[in-house]
């Protein structure tokens, strides 16, 4: 717990020396010294108001899980399956040297997700959807795939990251509000901002926040790739990886709840690849597969998405490495 505070202070200090940085370079600190605005003061708030909501919903993560998809965590296993992914969750997170996750299960369509705030203390669910449409190798390895975005850090990851592109975005949208709303009377003071300017910060926030979604995007297509990597790592092979890829091509796919889109192992394609948190399945086979497979899985058409938004090594490479 300690590193991971250690961590986030040092994000914030790296973002904030950055931003500084880019307004210095492009003069932009002057024109708003100019311009009456305390762009330090501004800066540093942008920073609290950009890192304090993905915080809180990183803090809130598996009660916000279990309240979505209605997630039942198993305690004492009332049937054979369920015991039987006590002991799978259990092996796995012993190869993968993290605490043993809590166990769910919840209603829905083949999918599963891993979630939590710390590695030590997290939460693995499958949908009984998945359960019930695929063979236990299947299924032993969509659970290695989320207990590798738990060794991996992935949700504190993904936190940290919206944090920046929501701090760079709540900044910048000001700024450019600023830029366009000159605000002085015609002794050089600066009045009170009117509905022009918050009007206007809305629009930029829009702006660079669909901007700010394509990173967001890119970065959770490559920790899939990761995570994939790392399943074929804990397995030992990633056949049983690719088969349940396969397996899952060819399911009844439904989305997650939008506040958990980006955490499920597989989504339903966006209307547009970038706004995709998910590579599609052939590119994560192929990629298991050294870059060609003979025999790829369905895929669905692609039909539009709210998605957009919130490692270990591998010996196989992803398309980002």
């Amino acid at each position: 717990m300690i590193k991971r505070i250690g961590l986030f202070l040092c994000v914030n200090f790296v973002v904030l020396l950055t931003i500084g940085f880019l307004l210095r370079v492009f003069g932009v600190d002057r024109w708003l010294t100019a311009e009456g605005i305390d762009y330090t003061q501004l800066l540093i708030f942008s920073a609290i108001f950009g890192f304090t909501g993905s915080l809180i919903s990183l803090m809130m993560s598996k009660s916000i899980a279990k309240m979505s998809t209605g997630a039942k965590t198993i305690t004492n296993p009332q049937t054979q399956e369920e015991a039987w992914l006590l002991q799978i969750v259990g092996e796995l997170s012993e190869t993968a040297g993290v605490k043993m996750p809590e166990v769910a299960i919840y209603p829905g369509s083949a999918n599963a997700f891993a979630t939590g705030a710390f590695r030590d203390e997290a939460l693995v669910a499958v949908s009984t959807g998945l359960l019930q449409s695929m063979t236990r190798a299947q299924i032993r390895a969509v659970l290695a795939h989320e207990m590798s975005h738990v060794k991996n850090g992935d949700m504190v990851t993904m936190t940290l990251v919206q944090g920046i592109l929501n701090t760079f975005v709540f900044f910048f949208a000001r700024v450019a509000a600023i830029f366009l709303n000159s605000n002085k009377n015609e002794n050089e003071e600066r009045r009170p901002a009117g509905i022009g300017y918050y009007f206007t910060v809305q629009i930029f926030e829009v702006i660079f926040g669909i901007l700010a979604s394509l990173i967001a995007c890119a970065f959770s297509r490559h920790r899939e790739y990761r995570a994939d990597a790392g399943a074929a790592e804990l397995l030992g092979s990633p056949q049983d990886m690719i088969e349940a890829l396969k397996a899952l091509g060819s399911a009844d796919i439904r989305p997650l709840p939008s506040e958990m889109k980006a955490f499920g192992i597989v989504d339903l394609p966006s209307f547009m690849e970038l706004f995709s948190t998910h590579p599609p399945l052939s590119a994560r086979i192929k990629a298991l597969s050294g870059g060609i497979t003979p025999s790829d899985p369905p895929e669905k058409k692609p039909t539009p998405s709210s998605g957009g938004l919130f490692g270990s090594v591998s010996s196989k490479k992803s398309p980002w490495d």
